[in-house]
């Protein structure tokens, strides 16, 4: 391929290109790089490179200096420029440097896109938060239902929502306790300050010390220059939930335990650190005080989140909201998907009353939206509830249930056991038929010795 093709072919890339030699001169300057940075070709070529850029912000210095190639990093050239560049050295046939080649893709529209978009984002949850006071109707409207066990949870997180402590809400997967922990944000005073929820589960080790904390800029490779805030700084000033914090990392139960001892945080890269007015609700549908025999949580973090404790009730022990929750679910389904509610026949909800519910609310919502999508007929018969729960040997009369931990587990294993045979072992599959977390079904395969 001569020199021409070559040439053409350069011109013919969107992307910027840039050729200098070892002194720095810049011998090969697309269009694209004019139109990208705005410089003519007759104004940079055979110019050094560092007359038009500073020297550290400079990709192709650093793979000169290095002889290391640099692949598919973020740089930021100029302020005002956000670039995804591949810079390699070039070496003759007896392997001497002679000089390095950049290509550079613009991204500074996506990038100023991505900020509006987090600004916005921002300003919509401010004004979301903002409605409350306009709205009568208390959060607490949204734990539907009338049982004595319900409401008396109720009762004890409006008074959780009239002070600032720190509240640790217990209960099974699928009992609703972020809807609980909102509902206590929503009804306190931090109520027109951010509710930033964290789950712990979902969060590998290696990030979260730079998700809880945040990051000072260049404290480490492909840091945003700017920094970033972790979730405590961008709940500072309103609540912070941490769901499934008996996932939470032993080095990071320290780290937060400081937080909570000192209201202050400390970024990555930063020692002064940020004083920060922050109000903690964690959750769990894990034995802490188990974990805690484990030396796998810390007492005296377990202590300072317990200051006021909930326990979320499971639905099979507040059967007379199913038909609440059933209705509710139907509706709210119907409106999403554009169709009518289907009635459910009196067997049908007595046939829901049997079930013992592993998966809780989450379960109940679960069949809900699959009725409203599966079933053609404006009445829901007991023969077609049937179809849509698992199988009867899950079912006790509710009037027999026992309230022997074994005979539970006893049943909870057989549908586990059950779900996954049906699925072939598939776990992610069978977690969401039980409607539980992956966690949750990982942690009960483990408690009963389950052979997948």
């Amino acid at each position: 391929m001569n020199d021409y093709f070559f040439e053409q072919l350069l011109e013919a890339e969107d992307d910027a290109i840039t050729i200098v030699d070892t002194n720095k001169t810049v011998l090969y300057w697309n269009n694209a790089a004019v139109d990208t940075y705005n410089i003519e070709k007759s104004t940079i070529i055979g110019q050094p490179i560092t007359n038009f850029f500073a020297y550290d912000d400079l990709m192709v210095m650093k793979v000169l200096d290095s002889k290391q190639a640099v692949q598919n990093q973020y740089h930021r050239p100029r302020k005002d420029k956000h670039v995804v560049v591949n810079t390699l050295p070039v070496f003759d046939n007896n392997q001497y440097l002679i000089g390095a080649i950049s290509v550079e893709r613009d991204i500074t529209q996506i990038v100023k896109l991505n900020d509006n978009l987090e600004t916005t984002s921002a300003e919509l949850n401010e004004l979301r938060q903002k409605v409350y006071p306009a709205n009568s109707e208390s959060p607490f409207v949204k734990l539907k239902g009338k049982s004595d066990a319900l409401q008396q949870i109720i009762q004890l997180a409006r008074k959780a929502a009239s002070t600032n402590a720190t509240t640790l809400i217990l209960g099974e997967s699928g009992t609703g306790k972020e809807v609980c922990a909102k509902a206590i944000h929503e009804a306190s005073e931090r109520r027109n300050q951010p509710f930033i929820p964290v789950n712990c589960g979902a969060i590998p080790s290696a990030l979260f010390e730079s998700e809880l904390f945040g990051y000072e800029g260049g404290s480490f490779t492909g840091a945003k220059k700017k920094g970033k805030a972790g979730k405590i700084e961008m709940a500072d000033g309103g609540t912070l939930f941490l769901d499934e914090v008996g996932e939470l990392p032993l080095e990071m139960q320290v780290k937060l335990l400081r937080v909570l001892q000192e209201n202050r945080i400390y970024r990555i890269g930063n020692s002064q650190g940020k004083q920060v007015n922050v109000r903690f609700i964690a959750a769990t549908n894990q034995k802490l005080e188990q974990l805690m025999d484990e030396k796998q949580f810390r007492s005296d973090l377990f202590y300072r989140l317990n200051v006021i404790q909930l326990t979320m009730p499971p639905l099979r022990e507040r059967i007379e909201d199913i038909e609440i929750l059933a209705k509710s679910f139907s509706n709210q389904f119907a409106n999403k998907y554009q169709v009518l509610a289907p009635n459910i026949s009196g067997e049908a909800f007595e046939y829901l009353l049997q079930y013992h519910w592993p998966g809780n609310i989450r379960e109940l919502r679960n069949l809900m939206e699959r009725i409203i999508i599966l079933h053609e007929n404006s009445l829901v018969q007991k023969e077609d509830m049937q179809l849509y729960l698992p199988q009867a040997t899950n079912f006790n009369s509710y009037e027999t249930i026992s309230n022997l931990p074994m005979e539970k587990e006893a049943m909870e294993k057989q549908l586990i056991e059950t779900t996954l045979q049906q699925l072939e072992g598939n776990k992610s599959k069978a977690a969401k038929k039980l409607g539980i977390s992956r966690v949750t079904l990982y942690q009960k395969i483990k408690k009963y010795n389950i052979t997948v």
